[in-house]
């Protein structure tokens, strides 16, 4: 496959956008060859990461924006999400507990960072030099 561009997108902080960057990084996925497995995999990263950043970087303030970068290659598919929010999160080493969970003793939520990173390759949280979040999520053909 040729070097693709770089393309960048972005949305408001409302839950429902990050349909829009799946769906982005889906065609870009199946153009660049990527296996059903990998997309479908890509597709739940995304969304959670997108849901991150909407709910929790940006604090669902539509006019804060999420910005999605793709960046191809020959061999790699990079994702980085950048929200408004203080950065950066922290990933949680800790494995949550389904039972738990499921059960009420610990919230439903809390598995968004968790997901992503058994998900894809690899995970990459850090500070943009304006002080925002960026999460880049990287996953190899």
């Amino acid at each position: 496959m040729p070097q693709t561009k770089i393309k960048t997108f972005q949305f408001p902080s409302i839950l429902g956008h990050e349909k829009t960057a799946v769906e982005a990084t889906t065609s870009l996925a199946t153009q660049m060859g990527f296996s059903t497995s990998q997309i479908d995999n890509l597709r739940t990263a995304v969304s959670e990461a997108c849901l991150n950043a909407i709910e929790h970087g940006n604090q669902q303030n539509a006019s804060l924006p999420v910005t999605l970068i793709l960046t191809p290659s020959q061999t790699t598919l990079q994702i980085d999400i950048i929200d408004q929010g203080p950065g950066p999160k922290t990933i949680s080493q800790q494995r949550p507990n389904l039972s738990k969970k499921l059960s009420g003793e610990e919230h439903s939520r809390g598995w968004g960072l968790f997901l992503i990173q058994n998900l894809v390759d690899e995970l990459h949280i850090t500070q943009t030099p304006q002080g925002h979040n960026q999460t880049r999520l990287i996953i190899h053909i």
